[in-house]
């Protein structure tokens, strides 16, 4: 089981870390045509790995619209808004704001699946809310107004969280990790058309060659989100969903550390204040605390 742990945790330092990559890379090439190739390059790498281990087969015609209808939120939307975003708010901003998508995935899974929520959870959900209104209004410099990147990531957190509901609304019977590989492909075709009429230059992507920028990017497609999906799929079938939440947390963690370190961005109080409230919040409102107590209870019972 420490091994499982250790596999998560590797995930939400390379997530983190990702933050910091994409914003390097969507300040030299278009950010909708950068997404296309980057996430292109996961799904295949995603499809090559799993055809050696024997998992890789053709999705029927059923399973094809499935795909694609998830893979509008779960990739078009998701990774196009995450990319844009980027281009107008700070790494730092950013990896606080996804540090909300558990709690947003809860609160759809309480609209759109009935799920009922206690007043212990809303009271996390307000708590990770808050959160975020601290990091995305206070800066170094006082109070400002929210960015319109702040927003665009907030839309992609939101996107993806509907498209989780959605996978268990359509519980498509495909392998996960192949339904990944399968929507990154497909949804990538379609973010690269969309780049050609919102986009001026698709030669720009050879910007890529340069030798520190093609480093930047397979980290990104290849380590951070091919290795980093199949890796998390995996994982998250060993530990069950209430513990996955808590290593969500770390997610933001290393979202704040790689942004300090990497594009050199200042932390300040209101991040830390933001970070805690978010991390509280997240614990509280998906569960994850109340797992911890009930687990702490059994095992002192059974000692």
């Amino acid at each position: 089981m420490k091994r499982i742990y250790f596999m998560i945790m590797l995930v939400m330092m390379l997530w983190g870390f990702n933050v910091s990559a994409i914003k390097v890379l969507v300040s030299a090439v278009d950010p909708i045509l950068l997404t296309s190739v980057r996430i292109f390059t996961a799904g295949i790498a995603v499809l090559v790995v799993l055809a050696f281990m024997g998992i890789l087969r053709m999705p029927t015609k059923k399973e094809v619209w499935i795909i694609f209808y998830i893979s509008i939120f779960n990739v078009i939307a998701h990774h196009s808004f995450m990319a844009l975003g980027l281009l107008y708010t700070s790494g730092v901003n950013a990896g606080l704001i996804v540090g909300m998508g558990p709690l947003l995935t809860m609160v759809l899974s309480t609209l759109l699946l009935s799920k009922k929520v206690t007043y212990f959870k809303s009271f996390g959900f307000a708590l990770g809310f808050v959160g975020v209104i601290i990091t995305t209004l206070t800066g170094a410099g006082g109070m400002t107004t929210v960015s319109i990147g702040d927003v665009m990531v907030f839309i992609s957190i939101a996107v993806q969280a509907f498209s989780f509901i959605l996978i268990s609304k359509l519980n498509p019977g495909l392998d996960p990790r192949l339904l990944t590989g399968y929507m990154m492909v497909i949804g990538s075709v379609f973010i690269f058309i969309t780049s050609l009429f919102v986009e001026s230059n698709p030669a720009q992507i050879f910007k890529l060659v340069d030798g520190q920028l093609i480093l930047i990017f397979l980290f990104s497609a290849l380590i951070c989100t091919a290795f980093g999906h199949m890796v998390y799929n995996f994982a998250i079938k060993q530990v069950g969903p209430s513990e996955s939440a808590i290593f969500i947390n770390f997610n933001t963690f290393f979202a704040l550390v790689g942004a300090a370190l990497f594009l050199n961005e200042s932390i300040t109080i209101s991040h830390i204040i933001g970070l805690v409230l978010i991390v509280c919040g997240v614990l509280i409102g998906t569960g994850a605390f109340e797992f911890l107590i009930k687990r702490s209870r059994r095992r002192a019972r059974s000692a």
